[in-house]
């Protein structure tokens, strides 16, 4: 009775289906998250009798029964989200594509679209953070730092950031890496809204001022691009599909009690 094998496979796929759409829900206050969308793929096919075209006629198409589906990959959408203002110094928004560079205590790189900077004062000396401690880049792959007697902090929308010295000049501190891939949906998502470069996603291609079609905003955060609605609209079809499975089964195995009856 493949009915039986067909369905499981189908009520795991929308186990996995509703898994991904949980995700994404309970991260729709997540800055800067990124939705999922499961992708599935049929299994292989039995064949029983194979189309066969002749001088005379012949059979035209094959009989052939699947084998149920399977999931095959997550695609993240990178869609940009809307901004949310906060008026706070270090926090900022890529408007477009890009992700800001944060270098990690075992001195890999990683890659995020969440903006929301801190500074961590090390030796009279503040350097840009992530929350989590993780320092910021320079496009030149170097610590931010701010010197003690800098003030008025601005960041235009290149990535450079300035600020006012001693003697009320205005002083060029840093330009924020920005980098972009030839295959976004081929990074690696670490959780901490952190992506690590892939041979899936390609390196990581600095954007460079006069050629960056990509603007910093800063005083703004980007919010998750999660539609709520759509996917209550997907989770109400995930959950139909697993019921329907479910039946699958229960008729398969009235199916079989049926024909164990046929001695009786």
């Amino acid at each position: 009775m493949r009915a039986l094998w067909t369905a499981a496979t189908g009520m795991k796929a929308q186990q996995f289906n509703i898994d991904t759409i949980s995700n994404n829900l309970s991260n729709v206050n997540t800055t800067s998250y990124k939705v999922q969308r499961a992708e599935f793929k049929d299994l292989f096919y039995a064949s029983i009798k194979r189309s066969n075209i002749l001088d005379e006629g012949g059979r035209p198409v094959n009989l052939e029964v699947g084998h149920g589906v399977m999931p095959v990959a997550t695609k993240r959408d990178f869609r940009v989200g809307s901004f949310v203002e906060t008026q706070n110094t270090f926090d900022f928004a890529l408007n477009g594509e890009g992700f800001f560079a944060v270098l990690l205590p075992n001195e890999d790189i990683r890659y995020t679209r969440d903006g929301s900077f801190k500074l961590s004062m090390e030796d009279e000396e503040a350097y840009l953070v992530t929350s989590e401690g993780y320092y910021v880049l320079s496009e030149d792959e170097d610590y931010i730092v701010i010197e003690e007697g800098i003030t008025d902090i601005s960041v235009d929308e290149l990535g450079y950031i300035y600020g006012r010295d001693e003697d009320d000049e205005l002083v060029e501190i840093a330009r924020l890496m920005i980098a972009n891939f030839m295959n976004p949906e081929g990074l690696q998502s670490d959780g901490q809204n952190l992506y690590r470069a892939t041979e899936a996603s390609g390196e990581a291609i600095i954007l460079e001022a006069e050629e960056m079609n990509t603007r910093v905003v800063q005083g703004y955060l980007e919010a998750s691009n999660v539609q709520v609605v759509d996917e209550m609209v997907k989770m109400i079809t995930a959950q139909r599909a697993y019921e329907i499975n479910s039946k699958t089964i229960t008729t398969a195995d009235e199916m079989m009690q049926m024909a164990n009856n046929l001695k009786r």
